[in-house]
């Protein structure tokens, strides 16, 4: 008789390496889990992002210790609307810092190894088997059992399937890497741009040696928000630099009722669909909602609702409050852009309200704790 190979067993198992998936494989290996985390795809690798670090997601890097591999820190900001109105602000403090994907996603990755989770890649999750007190996961390499699973997979994922997430938002990003040498674009400084479609924006970013150059615009419209980008580069006169990468990606919000967990899996960062709906900014995001992840299996394993309800208290305290207020923003940002441009552009409140949000000494959330900005958001939102 054939003998039957044992399968592997594990106290948690993350789907998808990037800073969500990461996080989690770290919290949870510190807590003394036995951890396994997966990707289909080797490490470094490519990923479509802006690349900047605003302050809640420098403070999930210091957790790590040691120095987050940072290009650039920024201290000025240049703003235009629909490329005109030029106005640049400058701070005495740090605004942001800027990173590239690639090598941001290994040190979180060699953070994560360090902690004691074993890392496999490429492996593929073909099917997730939801079990009572397991999950059965299934992989080009053989199958595993996971008394967790954490799906960081994106909102297309085999795991993430498996919670069902529900989205109220689809955007589309485009985004070119290009040469910096020649372009004269100050490294100490990003540039935004309010753009001509209803919730648009446009970014330059410097790496150093590259500039990440995108747009970001509502799904459904790709002519226009391609059309959008190429009249950027021309107005930044960046349409004749050498372009390194070219790339597009979705970028997914959920319903505010949509679900986190299903049964024994918990959803983390983009497939969860967890990112700030105005900036559409996803890695401070992906950084929390991960550690709170892994932080969530410290606790008993046995009672799989207990587990999902320490998750889901935890986001609904840190990260949905913040999301609540990003929606209210983009409701009044796609039908004021030009109040907005105004109001940082044009005045020292605006400009150190920006900044303050940037670096984190605030959140859209506190901030619209005062009644003052209650009322100016719903007055540009009519």
């Amino acid at each position: 008789m054939a003998t039957v190979a044992a399968v592997e067993q594990w106290d948690v198992v993350v789907v998808g390496a990037g800073p969500a998936g990461s996080s989690a494989a770290e919290a949870a290996a510190r807590a003394g889990r036995r951890v396994l985390l997966l990707d289909r795809v080797e490490h470094p690798r490519y990923k479509t992002c802006g690349g900047g670090l605003i302050g809640p997601s420098l403070a999930e890097l210091a957790r790590r210790g040691g120095e987050p591999p940072v290009r650039t820190t920024i201290h000025r900001a240049g703003f235009t609307l629909r490329g005109e109105r030029p106005v640049l602000r400058e701070s005495p403090d740090r605004v942001i810092r800027c990173v590239t994907r690639p090598e941001l996603d290994r040190w979180l990755l060699d953070a994560a190894a360090g902690a004691g989770a074993e890392i496999r890649t490429p492996c593929t999750v073909r099917e997730l088997e939801q079990h009572p007190d397991a999950v059965r996961v299934r992989t080009d390499a053989g199958d595993l059992e996971a008394r967790v699973v954490v799906a960081a997979d994106g909102t297309g994922g085999r795991a993430a399937r498996a919670v069902g997430v529900r989205l109220a938002q689809i955007d589309l990003g485009l985004e070119l890497e290009v040469e910096a040498a020649g372009s004269g674009f100050d490294q100490g400084s990003i540039h935004l741009d309010w753009g001509p479609l209803p919730g648009s924006y446009a970014w330059v970013f410097p790496k150093g040696d590259t500039l990440t150059v995108g747009v970001i615009a509502a799904k459904g419209r790709p002519a226009e928000t391609r059309a959008y980008l190429a009249a950027y580069l021309r107005q930044r006169g960046l349409d004749r630099a050498r372009v390194l990468h070219d790339s597009g990606h979705l970028t997914r919000c959920r319903t505010p009722d949509s679900p986190l967990t299903a049964d024994r899996v918990l959803a983390v960062g983009d497939a969860a669909g967890l990112l700030e709906p105005w900036t559409r900014e996803g890695i401070s995001f992906a950084l929390r909602s991960g550690r709170l992840a892994g932080e969530a299996t410290a606790g008993e394993l046995e009672d799989a609702a207990v587990l999902r309800a320490a998750y889901e208290a935890a986001l609904a305290e840190e990260l949905l409050p913040e999301m609540a207020a990003g929606t209210r923003c983009l409701r009044a940002f796609e039908r004021r852009p030009g109040a907005f441009h105004a109001l940082i552009g044009r005045t020292g409140v605006g400009w150190r309200s920006f900044a303050r949000l940037a670096s984190g000494d605030t959140t859209l959330a506190r901030a619209l704790e005062h009644r003052s900005a209650r009322w100016g958001v719903g007055l540009l939102a009519r």
